[in-house]
C-alpha cells in the first residue's frame, strides 16, 4: 500500500503482503479506525477502498462512482469518474517509478 502526494512525495509505503490480501482490509489493519489518520487531509483512493468516506474521516474522499450490477453508470458518473482519474494519475505515475526502479521488489541495501 502506497499513500503519496500529487507531486510524487512518497509519504507511506507498507510492508509487502503475499496472497489476497484485500487493499480496504490491509488499510483497516494498518490505520485503526480509532484514531484520527486523514481527518486534514484530502484522499483519493481506487475502488478497492468501498467504504472509506463512511469508515473513517477526513478533509474529502474522492472515490469513483462502482457500476451497479446489471446496469450502466450514467453520462454524468462517467464524466466524475474522468475526472477523478485524472486527478488520481499522479499516484499511479509515483507507483510505476518505484516498480521501474525495483524498489518493491528487490532488497536495498
Amino acid at each position: 500500500m502506497v499513500i503519496s502526494t500529487d507531486d510524487k512525495w512518497i509519504r507511506y509505503l507498507s510492508e509487502s503482503y503475499v496472497g489476497k490480501t484485500h487493499d480496504y482490509t490491509l488499510l483497516k489493519s494498518i490505520f485503526p479506525f480509532k484514531e484520527d489518520w486523514f481527518s486534514e487531509i484530502e484522499v483519493r483512493v481506487d475502488l478497492g477502498y468501498q467504504g472509506f468516506a463512511t469508515d473513517y474521516v477526513c478533509k474529502k474522499a474522492i472515490i469513483p462512482h462502482k457500476k451497479p450490477k446489471n446496469k450502466e453508470l450514467t453520462e454524468q458518473q462517467i464524466k466524475e469518474n474522468t475526472e477523478k482519474a485524472k486527478e488520481r494519475i499522479y499516484v499511479e505515475h509515483t507507483i510505476g517509478g518505484m516498480k521501474k526502479y525495483h524498489f518493491l521488489a528487490n532488497r536495498l541495501r
